[in-house]
């Protein structure tokens, strides 16, 4: 069974960080495509950064482009979001997802979802 589980989540001040995980089972992430997006309330959800299959090659939104950071455990089965500088505005819901070849940045174009994981950035 295909399955995505995020962690990490939390409770951070403004300009904090927190290390987002995405753990896979029943599939090995070496060979998908993972995107991670975000859902706040009321909003649309949007990607924020996506790790190739290919040559781990990453994208990133301009609006965490040099704050977030996505990479990938192969040991783990696992692909992170590292988030510095954090503002309250990137509150929201968290959630991994995967696909096949390459990265795009439509949440359509992914075929499997984690639940997420809530992240609050409050003072």
């Amino acid at each position: 069974q295909v399955q995505l589980v995020e962690s990490g989540g939390g409770l951070v001040q403004p300009g904090g960080s927190l290390k987002l995980s995405c753990a896979a089972s029943g599939f090995n992430l070496d060979y998908t495509v993972i995107g991670w997006f975000r859902q706040a309330p009321g909003k649309e959800r949007e990607g924020l950064a996506c790790i190739s299959r290919v040559d781990d090659k990453v994208y990133y939104q301009s609006s965490v482009q040099g704050r977030f950071t996505i990479s990938r455990d192969t040991a783990k089965n696992t692909v992170y979001l590292q988030m510095s500088s954090l503002k309250p505005e990137d509150t929201a819901t968290y959630h991994c997802a995967s696909r096949g070849n390459f990265c795009e940045a439509r949440p359509t174009d992914y075929q499997s979802w984690g639940r997420g994981t809530q992240v609050t950035v409050s003072s």
